[in-house]
């Protein structure tokens, strides 16, 4: 289990002192594991929904159960296991991916959550759809990406002529959902039904996130009891300072009461992707009614001259996996005033752990900031814009978009009426828009792209360039992935964001079964239906499509942001 934790909040140390005596004297520690929906709420509608969200405080009994069935995959010579899924379904499973790998013998899991037709084919390509076991997850049952995924790799097993095609899928899902009736209909080979008290970003501990790494040989039950440690010390009753979930969450809602709201992670080379679902979890939580914590992950560690005074350091490490270099920095950002939290790990498998932690911090930090960390409110408002679009697109066979505000080569930008310069170079078109970036705000590229290494190093270079030359933190989100995560904030959060989606000509498409539209309209609706919701919120957003050529127009995206 994690071997150490140290909170240093530098100014607001007293503070955070303050609240930790608070903390004792309403016993909201104890509170906590009662399951006391007062700690967010008086009003009694939301109480009832908060209840049915605090499953996640209790940890599964099921691990036999979930080892049994992966011994059986295993067993079978399924050399594939695909997730299909979005946000709490899908991004527990790419940490498991990235931070373990399959043991020996197991199949190799793929994560699929991106409706770019190019990612599905791609995907394709790489499996032998007959040696793959697809997982079909989605809380609610419904889930439009999730469902389009199941009817494809359907239908494209019943054109090899597979016997039983729905042998190859299983289901995680919620009791009583439409996934159950699907399920059934075209006979899947099982149905895991979690636990309905749980809610999609805080199920990594449930069949949601456990079995995918189950099936690719993590020791889960190892998981869970160190899990189960950190859960035994954060129910004890001693001093709240020293609680490892509770205090890490004071921390944090005391730092973004003084707008020190960009929570940033700095993490061990063998558990970045742990910023992915940490980074769902904050911001989706605590990212509504003008306020929110806004994670930062993936940023490349600085000196201070490269920061603004909004940032709180998470140092989330395996001891072995650093280097000097990453504590000295840490020690200069200490020593400039900055709030450091650092966790050690003993090993990969207490990621469990920090799992559990960071649910129980997310939870805190919000009954400090006031707000029900239990809903997404906006997430709605993205989905309806989608299927307006969509319902648009099948009237008349076209998206009805508003006069582009620059065109450059390939390189078309749509924008807020107030950016509309007359013969404006994609240089200055660019510049015009971050130089609206203030103290405390944060700039997010939103790719609506296939996700490749080469992309990535890109919109990477580009953060970086916009984070050294105007202070200001930058995230990158793939889309649709981050409309089930990062768009809440986005649209819930503070108005100190500024948004740039990226998007491009589709090389290839493909039908979805079922549907009058394909994966690639569905992705252009997405984007569309995000810029949508954006500017309805009045949010400073730009909306970029890169047509066909898209790392070389990316290419080009980056050497504008250099002329900054």
């Amino acid at each position: 289990m994690t071997t150490n934790i140290n909170i240093d909040l530098g100014k607001l140390d007293n503070e955070f002192q303050k609240a930790c005596s608070d903390f004792a004297e309403k016993q909201i520690t104890k509170r906590l594991f009662e399951k006391d929906t007062s700690l967010w709420t008086t009003d009694s509608e939301v109480a009832e929904k908060i209840s049915n969200r605090l499953g996640w405080l209790d940890l599964p009994d099921n691990a036999d159960e979930l080892i049994e069935f992966a011994n059986q995959i295993k067993e079978e010579n399924f050399r594939y296991v695909v997730l299909l899924g979005m946000g709490g379904s899908s991004l527990c499973s790419e940490v498991a991916k990235q931070t373990f790998g399959s043991a020996y013998g197991y199949p190799e899991l793929l994560v699929l959550d991106n409706t770019a037709p190019t990612a599905i084919l791609n995907l394709e390509r790489y499996i032998n759809i007959e040696e793959t076991l697809f997982i079909v997850a989605s809380k609610s049952g419904n889930t439009m990406e999730t469902l389009s995924f199941f009817r494809y790799f359907y239908s494209q097993l019943q054109k090899q002529k597979v016997v039983k095609p729905g042998n190859n899928f299983i289901a995680i899902t919620d009791a009583d959902t439409p996934l159950i009736d699907i399920a059934k209909e075209y006979e899947f080979r099982k149905v895991f039904i979690n636990p309905t008290d749980i809610g999609g970003r805080y199920s990594v501990l449930s069949n949601f996130g456990l079995l995918p790494m189950a099936l690719i040989g993590i020791d889960i039950k190892a998981l869970l009891e160190k899990t189960e440690q950190l859960k035994s010390l954060s129910e004890k009753e001693f001093a709240v300072e020293n609680n490892p979930g509770i205090s890490v969450g004071i921390a944090l809602g005391i730092a973004q009461k003084h707008q020190i709201d960009k929570v940033t992670f700095v993490l061990s080379s063998s558990i970045q992707s742990f910023g992915l679902w940490v980074e769902q979890l904050i911001a989706e939580s605590t990212g509504k009614h003008g306020t929110g914590l806004v994670p930062i992950a993936g940023e490349l560690l600085e000196t201070p001259d490269k920061y603004g005074k909004d940032r709180t350091f998470i140092h989330l490490y395996i001891a072995d996996d650093d280097n000097d270099s990453t504590f000295k920095k840490l020690d200069i950002l200490k020593e400039n005033g900055y709030p450091i939290i650092s966790i050690e790990l003993k090993d990969k498998i207490d990621i469990g752990a920090e799992f559990y932690r960071w649910e129980i911090a997310t939870a805190v930090a919000s009954i400090i900031m006031q707000i029900n960390p239990f809903d997404e409110p906006n997430v709605a408002e993205g989905k309806k814009n989608t299927n307006d679009l969509l319902e648009e697109w099948k009237r008349t066979g076209l998206f009805k978009l508003q006069q582009y505000s620059l065109m450059q080569n390939d390189i078309t930008i749509y924008s807020d009426e107030k950016l509309h310069t007359n013969d404006a170079s994609l240089n200055d078109f660019i510049k015009s828009f971050v130089k609206q970036a203030n103290d405390n705000d944060y700039i997010a590229f939103l790719a609506y792209l296939e996700e490749t290494d080469k992309r990535t190093a890109f919109l990477q270079s580009e953060r970086m360039q916009l984070r050294d030359k105007l202070k200001v933190a930058t995230t990158i989100g793939y889309g649709p992935r981050y409309l089930h995560s990062t768009g809440q904030l986005h649209k819930g959060g503070a108005d100190n964001g500024l948004y740039i989606i990226i998007t491009a000509d589709d090389a290839e498409d493909i039908e979805i079964p079922g549907e009058q539209f394909s994966f690639g309209i569905l992705h252009q609706a997405q984007s569309l239906g995000d810029f949508r919701s954006l500017k309805d919120k009045e949010r400073r957003v730009i909306y970029i499509q890169l047509g066909k050529n898209i790392d070389e127009n990316l290419a080009e995206i980056y050497k504008a942001l250099k002329k900054i």
